[in-house]
């Protein structure tokens, strides 16, 4: 007789499936923003690009990627800065960010039945799910902090002149912190800037919360999975055990009967 119990959990097909694509299309659509901010610049700068008022200066724009000049009235930017592929762009992160978020609370849970949100699932099917999400966003949380942060890594004191031949004209480091990875850098001349954009920064950092989920989930499947292998082996022993005090005492009963002549 079969002693297994039948686990459950939620179906996420639906919300990765929708990561996948909405992923997608953000990479696609950040290109396009990406391709959009080519020589916009220097258009600007060349006075090629008219805007309301004198032109002052130009800056650029993280999420949706795009290049901004600001103009005495107002702004002019690139594809990426307003308009339609903006709003897609805009959507899909936060579809993005939304089922992700949602699927990864839905692996970490262990559901009853009585859902039609709910399925069969064997704990090892979990944990193989589970392992899945944590490597593969693990993964890019690594690879951005690495990114961003290796300078931090080699020598927080020296982040600023990591990675290049200053000679004697290195600048120096005045400040630092690995949460984000960061750091100000103040050069020879006195002028300071960041090692990192700050969006580079935020994204190394705020990719930490998925992986966590992702981690937690992953432990949870685990330490369920080994609990339930547990008692697979205590009926077995018990079993043993009893099997041989048995032939223990039916070896005894048998010397027994022999010492009194049966």
């Amino acid at each position: 007789m079969s002693h297994a119990r039948t686990h459950f959990g939620y179906r996420t097909g639906g919300l990765w499936a929708a990561v996948g694509i909405s992923f997608c299309a953000v990479v696609v659509g950040s290109l396009i923003a990406l391709f959009g901010m080519l020589e916009f610049d220097e258009r600007c700068m060349q006075g090629l690009t008219q805007g309301p008022g004198p032109f002052r200066r130009v800056r650029g724009q993280a999420f949706p990627p795009a290049t901004i000049c600001e103009f005495q009235n107002g702004e002019v930017s690139s594809i990426g800065g307003g308009g339609v592929l903006s709003v897609l762009l805009w959507g899909c992160m936060l579809t993005l960010v939304t089922c992700l978020l949602v699927a990864l609370i839905a692996e970490c849970l262990d559901p009853r039945p009585g859902s039609d949100l709910v399925v069969p699932m064997s704990r090892i099917e979990k944990l193989r799910r589970t392992g899945a999400a944590f490597f593969v966003i693990g993964s890019v949380f690594l690879m951005v902090y690495a990114f961003a942060g290796w300078r931090l890594v080699a020598g927080p004191s020296s982040a600023c002149a990591a990675g290049a031949d200053w000679g004697t004209n290195a600048p120096k480091t005045l400040e630092y912190s690995f949460f984000p990875p960061q750091a100000t850098c103040q050069y020879t001349s006195g002028l300071t800037r960041q090692m990192n954009p700050d969006w580079v920064a935020s994204l190394a950092t705020e990719l930490a919360v998925p992986a966590l989920i992702a981690g937690v989930g992953f432990a949870l499947a685990w330490r369920r999975w080994a609990v339930d292998r547990a008692p697979d082996s205590g009926p077995a022993t018990r079993s043993w055990g009893r099997s041989r005090r048995a032939s223990t005492a039916e070896a005894g009963q048998s010397v027994s009967r022999s010492g009194r002549g049966e």
